[in-house]
């Protein structure tokens, strides 16, 4: 595997592996990630200066999110994860479910449009480009169902099992561009769902369940098939180094059995918070019903009233 043109120019430490591999935590999500935190904390910041608040839950959670991106991807799990299969589905797994959903649970979108400065009349600023990109017919696409949960389901079948992920997986430029793919797509599939961050779909909280368990159980499918296969089915982890003392096809169980435990781990993770968001919803709007009421006079509760009391005197 030639990894030419792809070495440590950040000076990290490499990995040295048993069939001959240098791999170094990767240089690009690292500097992503670092760039992300540094912009929501900016963020954060920018609104306390001015006496706003921002949740302290959403800033953990933004946090916490982009952590679990580094720990898979610029430590040394990343080494393993090239040439074997199960450490690779643990990171599959966490960039395209459980990291999405603590990054959405950061609500990123809404802290820019509120602390981003507006550009002026007639002027267009980035916080003017973010509404646009948001209202454009681009995002209604590639977060509407119909595009969001096939893409997700293809994004594990056709993926492993075509030589599409062989490709990828020779070269430093396609492992990153898969990864980047895994944690897109989570993204886009969450997003609607979560209904933390505005976005071109928003859906009631019922059809968003729905949205949710359309998915799910194709990773638990995919996870079964790995499990129940009696021999390796990709290429890249079927010869796995002497030096790992593994089985490949024992590891391909193994990479069965995450991918199913993760259909379902994620899935408790995302309908916690979608009853909280409704109860949430629904205590808010309790209080609006009682403020307007208190406005009002109960003016509706008088007008019901007075309706059944001429439906009384109608029977008699």
């Amino acid at each position: 595997m030639d990894h030419s043109g792809h070495g440590t120019s950040m000076d990290l430490p490499p990995f040295t592996l048993g069939r001959g591999l240098e791999w170094s935590p990767d240089p690009f999500f690292l500097v992503a990630c670092l760039v992300g935190l540094a912009l929501y904390g900016w963020g954060v910041a920018r609104l306390v200066r001015r006496g706003d608040a921002w949740p302290v839950g959403r800033t953990v959670a933004f946090v916490v999110g982009v952590l679990t991106v580094m720990l898979v991807l610029c430590t040394g799990l990343n080494d393993y994860g090239m040439v074997m299969f199960s450490v690779h589905m643990v990171q599959h797994m966490v960039i395209s479910m459980l990291s999405p959903i603590l990054i959405l649970l950061g609500a990123p979108i809404t802290l820019a449009l509120r602390a981003l400065p507006t550009a002026g009349r007639g002027r267009k600023g980035p916080r003017e480009l973010l509404l646009m990109l948001l209202h454009s017919r681009f995002m209604r696409v590639v977060t509407h169902p119909a595009f969001t949960i096939p893409l997700f389901i293809a994004s594990l079948y056709a993926l492993y099992f075509s030589p599409i992920f062989d490709f990828l997986m020779g070269s430093k430029t396609g492992h990153v561009a898969m990864m980047c793919h895994f944690l897109a797509v989570g993204l886009v599939f969450f997003w609607p769902i979560m209904g933390v961050d505005p976005g071109p779909h928003r859906p009631g909280y019922l059809m968003r369940m729905l949205e949710l368990f359309a998915g799910m159980p194709f990773h638990a499918f995919f996870g079964i098939a790995l499990m129940m296969a009696s021999e390796p089915m990709v290429e890249t982890y079927k010869n796995p180094a002497a030096s790992l003392g593994i089985d490949a096809l024992s590891d391909q169980t193994a990479a069965g059995g995450i991918a199913w435990a993760f259909s379902e781990i994620p899935s408790v993770l995302v309908l916690l918070a979608l009853l909280f968001q409704w109860y949430r919803s629904e205590q808010r709007q309790a209080r609006r019903s009682d403020r307007a009421a208190d406005r009002d006079g109960d003016k509706e509760l008088e007008a019901y009233n007075a309706y059944l009391a001429s439906l009384d005197a109608r029977g008699h």
